[in-house]
């Protein structure tokens, strides 16, 4: 669905045409998993599904949300009311915006919002964080509050992390928000400095395959709470601030440190070796080229399988075979327990890779994978 498609569907739904119309992409992380909530460094970059929105103003307090994706009439709010974890369906992410920028003091009176989305739902590719980016960046276009893209993200972490109930960490609205076209966003977490690297795989004659397994993940369970609390209690063991201060050339004397924490001790292991190997990345980027990188994401999905224990059956099958298959690299990416994986490999491989991984769930009894290129694309941004 386009954006006039968009645009027409709210006219039927709300009975005027909107103000405007605005997109925001998904993403999928290369590398620097479960480091952004540690201070640490991370290089997503936008995805071509996007969560588009149409919206007008209101000036009566209420708010009205609908989505072309979800059965049913639109559903009404008033934002005097709006409080945070009362709201479990998808309406609590706009809603979380709405919250967000009036608890900030922008006045925020109301909207009307019609959206539909691309970005599949649960598959770790940020489809939460779509929807609460181009909510934020029509709500600031219509109310002319100026705030830059990067604060735009911060309001919409606020949101999923207090309105919602979610610990995530700013990855993945910074790079809805931020990132451009044909570019991998190198993200420093901790003071929010940005750089765009150059990412042209076809150029080298490379691709990258997304693998959605299509085993969904919530990451307002449990789970992933619970390894964002281990390294924050790693972090006060070691007596830093988060671990992001803990060297590369040092881990070992920080693991022994750590005694017979083993959980912690694990915890700690993936998010250091995973902050170099994001600088790596850049640094092969630059020089070698992107085949250098192959190893280093697999190595990428070794730790997140055996240090910080997030994968699952269907992200390993996807592993194993592509890199048997002939793929360059490849590992899990976004917040675990499910969703998807990432390929690095040839374009004369793609088919081979391809065929590979499905006839491997086909034999494993999974549910048939989604496999899709994923070409860097443009941010957040206004359609009409």
């Amino acid at each position: 669905m386009g954006a006039q498609q968009v645009r027409d569907g709210f006219a039927a739904l709300y009975g005027t045409g909107p103000q405007g119309v605005w997109a925001a992409p998904g993403r999928v992380n290369l590398i620097g998993e479960h480091t952004d909530y540690n201070d640490g460094f991370v290089m997503p970059f936008a995805l071509p599904h996007d969560t588009i929105a149409a919206v007008s103003r209101r000036a009566d307090g209420v708010l009205r949300l609908h989505s072309a994706d979800v059965p049913g009439d639109p559903v009404e709010l008033r934002v005097a009311d709006l409080a945070p974890e009362s709201d479990k369906d998808w309406t609590a992410y706009p809603a979380g915006v709405v919250w967000a920028l009036r608890e900030a003091g922008h006045e925020v009176l109301g909207a009307d919002v019609h959206l539909t989305s691309t970005v599949p739902s649960g598959a770790g590719l940020s489809s939460s964080a779509a929807l609460e980016v181009v909510v934020a960046l029509a709500l600031n276009d219509l109310y002319g509050l100026g705030l830059k893209p990067w604060q735009l993200a911060r309001l919409c972490q606020r949101a999923e992390n207090v309105y919602v109930g979610a610990p995530t960490g700013i990855m993945d609205q910074t790079a809805s928000a931020c990132c451009t076209q044909g570019h991998a966003l190198f993200l420093d977490t901790r003071d929010l400095s940005q750089r765009q690297v150059p990412f042209d795989l076809a150029g080298e004659g490379l691709r990258l395959l997304v693998v959605d397994t299509r085993v969904k993940h919530a990451h307002s369970d449990g789970e992933y709470g619970k390894r964002r609390a281990g390294c924050e209690k790693g972090a006060a063991l070691l007596g830093v601030d988060a671990l992001r201060d803990v060297p590369y050339d040092g881990l070992d004397a920080a693991l022994e440190r750590l005694g017979d924490e083993e959980e912690i001790r694990r915890l700690v292991r993936h998010v250091v070796t995973e902050d170099a190997r994001v600088e790596r990345v850049i640094a092969l980027l630059g020089s070698t080229g992107a085949r250098a990188i192959g190893p280093v994401l697999t190595e990428g999905h070794v730790s997140l399988r055996d240090d910080f224990r997030i994968s699952c059956p269907e992200l390993d099958l996807v592993v194993d075979t592509a890199l048997a298959a002939g793929a360059l690299g490849a590992r899990m990416t976004g917040g675990g327990f499910g969703g998807s994986a990432i390929v690095l490999a040839e374009e004369t491989a793609v088919p081979s890779v391809t065929k590979a991984v499905e006839e491997a769930f086909a034999g494993a009894g999974f549910t048939s994978p989604r496999v899709f290129e994923a070409v860097p694309s443009a941010g957040a941004r206004r359609l009409i």
